[in-house]
């Protein structure tokens, strides 16, 4: 199986299918993997095989880990279009994310101006006031809504916290008043051998009446691009994805698919 563990706390930059030249921030140990959920399309593996050693890195850590890759890559002329908070784990479970965020704009408003800060997170801990008041200060806030059944989240996303329950996500998820993207797997195949195809109308329409509910400012649908730790799960089809894309532009919300 081949995963991706990615150097903490700066890796990249990498092409992004969704956001262009992008500095990886990974706020996780660089030698394993930290994460809310374990889903069974992770690039990085499973939870239970990825077991870090290391520490995560403190906020000062990151803090000069970042600036000197910002001055230097200023100081040679090379182009910058987004700093991604992702990585072996989400990012918004640091116990200092918020202050990482404050210390990374300003870094950014020094160096790279133009450049925007995103955010990929699974929102589980968007129930706290303090990471909602810090996404609602990133360019890019992208939360993770895979489908709004819980069985199938349980079988997929695989939350790690027997508290999660995707009706308050989707609460919190309103708290945003629109500061937010929503980012979607679409997927076929099965796992363990029960269907993961949450592209039927079984699980499109019910999802499309959340994001309705939530009114983001864009939705970003994609599908399986990498090597995954279930080796049974396919990729939705380009014109499924186009049909998907198609019904949330018909509710008024703009919408881009990556293949």
């Amino acid at each position: 199986m081949s995963t991706i563990i990615y150097p903490s706390p700066i890796f990249g930059p990498v092409h992004s299918r969704r956001l262009g030249v992008s500095l990886g921030v990974n706020l996780m140990p660089g030698d394993g993997k930290v994460c809310s959920f374990d889903c069974i399309y992770c690039e990085c593996g499973f939870n239970k095989d990825f077991r870090p050693t290391q520490k995560r890195p403190t906020r000062e850590e990151v803090r000069e880990a970042l600036c000197e890759v910002l001055r230097t890559r200023h100081a040679n002329g090379e182009s910058l279009d987004v700093i991604t908070f992702a990585g072996n784990g989400e990012p918004t479970g640091h116990p200092d994310f918020p202050g990482i965020i404050a210390d990374t704009i300003e870094a950014r408003n020094q160096y790279f101006p133009e450049a925007k800060v995103s955010v990929l997170s699974n929102a589980t801990f968007i129930n706290k006031e303090a990471v909602r008041d810090a996404l609602m200060l990133v360019d890019n806030n992208i939360q993770k809504l895979d489908t709004v059944c819980m069985d199938y989240i349980g079988r997929v996303d695989r939350p790690v916290q027997p508290s999660y329950d995707v009706k308050e996500v989707i609460d919190c998820l309103k708290l945003f008043k629109g500061h937010v993207i929503i980012q979607t797997m679409f997927m076929k195949g099965a796992s363990q051998g029960v269907s993961v195809d949450n592209t039927t109308e079984e699980y499109v329409n019910p999802w499309l009446e959340a994001v309705r509910e939530i009114a983001p400012q864009q939705v970003m649908i994609y599908t399986i691009d990498r090597e995954t730790p279930d080796h049974d799960l396919l990729k939705a089809p380009k014109e499924t994805l186009d049909a998907i894309k198609e019904r949330v532009e018909e509710i008024g919300i703009k919408c881009s698919a990556s293949y």
